[in-house]
């Protein structure tokens, strides 16, 4: 079953509304919480910080309770809270309870306020770098104590483990992950007598748009490929195929070349060949048939499928003078939340030793669509059962070799915000790339002045 009903919120507007979510009151989260270098001199816990509500079931009553806040509503939802029901049933010590929080950017809001009222869960699910903020104000547990023979970061993706670490400790387990993918209408390319395989690379696909914009959709030519003003996530992976990096380290690269190149290949692109547009929506342009393709998560397959009436088309992000670009992880881990009980830190901390075991993680993965993190989950016939069934799903599986850390300036919300701003001023206005390239790069050489500390802090004995 995978998760065809759930309402998708866009990345993008996820990152912008938990830039709210730091505006609320990061700052005051520090303030009251100390900092992540206490755990040695605290025991561990983090006294006055108390559990949040908790409703328990007469059946499970009189064991240690852990809260899990959960940014996932409709089948997402569902699907947690049968795991969870199974963890509750198969031991007799801990009762763990799921609440649904809405999305991610909820989640970062409702996370700050519990910090400032010192009432918090156990268990949050943080998107990709996203949990550095928390784990600066000293709010999250270190996992690396828990870990054993069968419950360590070996058992995940490799890719995704170093995402969840700092200063050589992990305080964020990989869960519901995933990467970005070109998806494309293969009934159109069908009729336009184009490979069904779909174009590897960029200046591929400029050669078949003549051909695909032929094609008629409600009475007016098909169009190419959408574009929105925030599509930074997918920049990452562009930015890579052109053979350059928006940050290395504590350095940021914006005006190395291969950014300009990039940025004037796609002003061509949509500008001067007409193949581009900007849209409010691209997944709802390409799933009712006014784009021939488009790029969205992963997560989002299950949903493009069921909302297209034609033959969809799955494929590694484009290239620019080879196939198969590397690619940003997205998606988000598990972290235990320090609070002044050592025990439910401790139960937490089996919770999501559960979530890791290789047939939950399939059940996870065949419920809602996202990757099967843990890496003996990919073996399992159900698993391969349903690759042979829906083998667009075993594109999002292949592309993971190709994933990996987004660079470092991109793990804060405004750096994220200047860089959509600078793709925006180019794909939607069609400003002169060069003079975009120069202003971003000294924005970001200042936002680094910022950020510096908390990478080289995040990056240390060797992360």
């Amino acid at each position: 079953m995978f998760n065809i009903l759930q309402t998708t919120t866009s990345r993008r507007s996820v990152l912008g509304l938990m830039g709210a979510g730091a505006a609320l009151g990061l700052a005051g989260c520090v303030g009251v919480g100390g900092d992540s270098s206490s755990d040695k001199a605290a025991g561990g816990v983090r006294k006055g910080f108390k559990q949040t509500s908790v409703k328990v079931p007469e059946a499970y009553k009189g064991r240690t309770n852990v809260i899990f806040w959960a940014p996932f509503t409709g089948i997402n939802f569902q699907v947690l809270t049968k795991l969870l029901k199974k963890f509750n049933d198969s031991q007799k010590d801990i009762y763990a309870g799921a609440e649904s929080v809405g999305a991610y950017a909820d989640l970062a809001q409702k996370f700050t306020a519990a910090l400032q009222a010192r009432q918090v869960p156990d268990i949050v699910c943080f998107p990709e770098h996203r949990w550095i903020q928390y784990w600066q104000a000293g709010a999250l547990a270190p996992l690396d104590d828990y870990f054993d023979d069968d419950w360590n970061t070996k058992v995940y993706m490799q890719q995704f483990v170093p995402e969840g670490q700092a200063q050589g400790k992990t305080y964020q387990v990989p869960f519901a992950r995933s990467t970005p993918l070109f998806y494309y209408n293969k009934t159109r390319f069908k009729e336009a007598g184009l490979p069904e395989a779909g174009p590897d690379t960029w200046p591929e696909y400029a050669k078949m748009a003549p051909d695909l914009a032929k094609l008629k959709s409600a009475g007016k030519s098909l169009k190419i490929f959408p574009f929105k003003n925030d599509d930074e996530w997918y920049g990452q992976a562009h930015i890579w195929a052109w053979g350059g990096r928006f940050s290395e380290g504590t350095k940021v690269l914006i005006d190395q070349g291969p950014m300009l190149k990039w940025l004037t290949w796609k002003n061509n692109f949509i500008h001067k060949q007409n193949y581009g547009y900007v849209a409010k929506s691209p997944v709802t342009d390409f799933t009712t048939g006014i784009s021939a393709a488009t790029h969205a998560s992963t997560a989002t397959l299950a949903q493009i499928l069921h909302d297209s009436k034609f033959e969809v088309g799955s494929h590694f992000m484009l290239g620019n003078d080879s196939a198969g670009p590397k690619v940003p992880i997205g998606g988000s881990g598990l972290a235990v939340v320090k609070a002044e009980s050592k025990d439910r830190q401790d139960a937490a901390a089996k919770v999501l030793k559960f979530m890791a075991e290789p047939e939950n993680c399939a059940e996870w993965h065949l419920g809602t669509g996202y990757l099967p993190i843990v890496l003996k989950a990919a073996e399992l016939p159900s698993v391969i059962a349903n690759y042979k069934k829906i083998p667009n799903y075993k594109v999002a599986l292949d592309q993971v070799k190709n994933s990996r850390q987004s660079d470092t300036i991109t793990w804060f919300d405004s750096p994220v915000d200047d860089i959509n701003r600078a793709m925006g001023l180019v794909y939607g206005d069609g400003k002169d790339p060069r003079t975009v390239v120069s202003d971003l790069q000294k924005q970001l050489d200042e936002k680094m002045t910022k950020y510096k500390d908390t990478i080289s802090k995040v990056m240390a004995k060797g992360n």
